[in-house]
Formats: structure tokens, C-alpha cells, sequence
């Protein structure tokens, strides 16, 4: 009986089998953002459930219908991500467009500076919520709870809860189309907002610095970073955005409602969260926002299309809410551990 052949010491490593389609497929899936995938099912889905859901002008009715709730997201997404809060921002809509009607209708200000005024107030009131977050050291929820509340009453007060109709022509322009196109105005001031933020967080000194000050507000101060005027910053931004909201509703309906944007706060804080923000702070992206905009909307159009109650919306979109943050504390999780 032969002794066996020795191995060749020279011989060389089987060569790694290279990746299947499948095996491509799949780390390419679990590449993208969890809510462009999330947005993408719930097209599919609603596009099979309802013959009217994918029609251009449908879905050009669904950027009508959040704009005002997309502007207003990116200043809340901006307060999120310096680990702070707002809840004033349905309120300052209401305020600002009442304020505005107010001064035109009642006092006979020519309706162009009624609207400067507007943002003015807009700004002041998000001062006052940073110089309370800051300067005051207020808790951030307390400080715009208290704001919501005083402008919601205020709204109401001016008019005796009534509403403002008859707005000059050009302003109702705003939330018509472009002549000779499909595409809303107001669509294009919201993307125009949404670009001009995210290039500010991404190209600025100032913008990047809010991660900073989300992720530790001690070691930003320390790194020698204006935090104070920073946040107070974004605050006035976020009362200013909620001013341009609050024209776009007037604008939209041709009539300044004192209870406007009072159910909106859900809808942004949602919009906020499922576009991968941590309410903990020192996370977040516009883009992100922009497609939790897109599923928020896409959700109520689609619920109304299928002819779902109206009482039963908002328990889908609370489920969203709890999906969106679970979602985001596994994937904190996995992160920690190192998968």
C-alpha cells in the first residue's frame, strides 16, 4: 500500500466565492434609508387599493395638501436636531395669519406689510421660546407648551374667534399653479425652503454645528461654538417658518381661521420622526424629513381615497409614530453592538 501524496506547500488559496445576485440584491436594500423604503411600499400598496392614487393630478393635490406642513417641519426638524422641541408651531400659524387679516381688514394696512408684520411675529415668538430654552433655562417642551397656549388664545382673542375672508388676488396666487402648468406654487416655495435648509446644515459652519450641539451641548460649548445664539437662532427660524405656513392656509382657503393649524402638530412632529430624526437629538436630514413629508401625505390621501373615517387616520399615523421610533432605537442598538 503507497504512503499518500504530500500536499504541495506552494499551492494556492481557494479564490473567495464571489457575491450571487441575490446576495447583491439584498446589500443593496439594506443600503437604502428604512423611510424611502417605507415610502416606496406604501405607493405600491396604495397605487394596487385605488385606481386614482398614482394620476399626476392626485398626486400633485397630495404636495398642495402638505406644504404648509412640510414648511413647518423643517423648523421643528431643526429644533430636533439641537435636542429641543416646539409645540408652538400649529399656534404661531394661527397667530400669524390672524395678526396679518387682523391689521389689513381691521386697520387698513396695506396687506403687504400686514404680511411683513406677520413674520415679524412669527420671529418674535420663536425668540421668545429660545431666550425661555436658553437664557430662562426652561425645558424646551414647557417653554412652546406655554407659547402654544398663549398664541392659540390670542389668535382667538383679536377677533372674537371669527374668521378674516377676501385677501387681494395676488396673494391667493400663492396656492394656485404656475400659469400654464400643473405645478402649485406653493410646492415650489416648499422645496425651495427644504434646499435652502439642507444646504445650510450641510455647507455651513453655523448648520453643521447644530449636530454638535444635539450630540452634547457641553462638548460643543467647550469646542468654543456659539450655543446660545445658535439655538435661539433656530427657534426664531422655526416661528418664521410657521408664519410662511400660516400665509399659504390663508392663502389656500382665502380666509384667516383662528383655529388653523391647531391639529397640525401631530403632523409635523410625525413627519419629523419618521424621517429619521431622533428626538434625542444630533440626528436628522432634510432629505429624510422631505420623504417622512412624503409618507405623511401620502398616508392621509390614500386613507381618503379608500374611504377610511377620518377619526381613524390619526390612530394609522400614531402607529407610524411608534413604528418610526422603534425603528429608530433598533438601529441605535445595532450601532452600539457593533452590527
Amino acid at each position: 500500500m503507497s504512503a499518500p501524496a504530500p500536499a504541495r506547500p506552494n499551492a494556492a488559496p481557494p479564490a473567495p466565492a464571489s457575491p450571487s445576485a441575490r446576495d447583491r440584491a439584498l446589500a443593496v436594500f439594506r443600503s437604502l434609508p428604512g423611510p424611502l423604503v417605507g415610502l416606496v411600499v406604501i405607493v405600491i400598496v396604495m397605487s394596487v387599493l385605488s385606481p386614482y392614487f398614482l394620476t399626476s393630478r392626485n398626486l400633485l393635490n397630495i404636495v398642495s395638501a402638505v406644504s404648509a406642513i412640510g414648511i413647518m417641519a423643517v423648523g421643528a426638524a431643526l429644533v430636533i436636531i439641537i435636542g429641543g422641541i416646539d409645540l408652538s408651531v400649529g399656534s404661531v400659524l394661527a397667530i400669524t395669519a390672524m395678526f396679518s387679516a387682523w391689521l389689513f381688514k381691521g386697520h387698513g394696512m396695506p396687506f403687504g406689510a400686514a404680511l411683513v408684520c406677520a413674520l415679524l411675529l412669527g420671529a418674535a415668538i420663536g425668540l421668545v421660546n429660545g431666550l425661555l430654552a436658553t437664557k430662562g433655562r426652561v425645558q424646551p417642551f414647557v417653554a412652546t407648551l406655554a407659547t402654544m397656549s398663549a398664541a392659540a388664545g390670542l389668535a382667538l382673542y383679536i377677533t372674537d374667534g371669527n374668521p378674516i375672508t377676501s385677501f387681494p388676488s395676488w396673494f391667493l396666487a400663492l396656492t394656485e399653479n404656475v400659469p400654464g402648468t400643473q405645478i402649485p406654487v406653493q410646492g415650489l416655495i416648499m422645496v425651495a425652503v427644504y434646499l435652502g435648509a439642507a444646504f445650510w446644515l450641510r455647507y455651513r459652519p453655523d448648520g453643521r454645528a447644530l449636530y454638535a450641539i444635539g450630540g452634547n451641548e457641553e462638548v460643543a460649548r467647550l469646542s468654543g461654538l456659539r450655543v446660545t445664539s445658535l439655538k435661539i437662532r433656530v427657534y426664531v427660524i422655526a416661528g418664521v417658518l410657521a408664519a410662511i405656513a400660516g400665509m399659504l392656509t390663508t392663502s389656500r382657503l382665502d380666509s384667516a381661521q383662528p383655529s388653523a393649524g391647531s391639529t397640525d402638530l401631530l403632523n409635523v412632529i410625525a413627519v419629523v420622526v419618521i424621517g429619521g430624526a431622533s428626538l434625542a437629538g444630533g440626528s436628522g436630514t432634510m432629505l429624510g424629513t422631505f420623504v417622512g413629508l412624503l409618507i405623511i401625505g401620502t398616508l392621509n390621501n390614500g386613507m381618503s381615497l379608500l374611504n377610511v373615517s377620518p377619526n381613524l387616520q390619526p390612530v394609522v399615523i400614531g402607529v407610524v409614530i411608534i413604528a418610526a421610533v422603534m425603528s429608530d432605537r433598533g438601529g441605535r442598538a445595532r450601532l452600539r453592538g457593533g452590527h
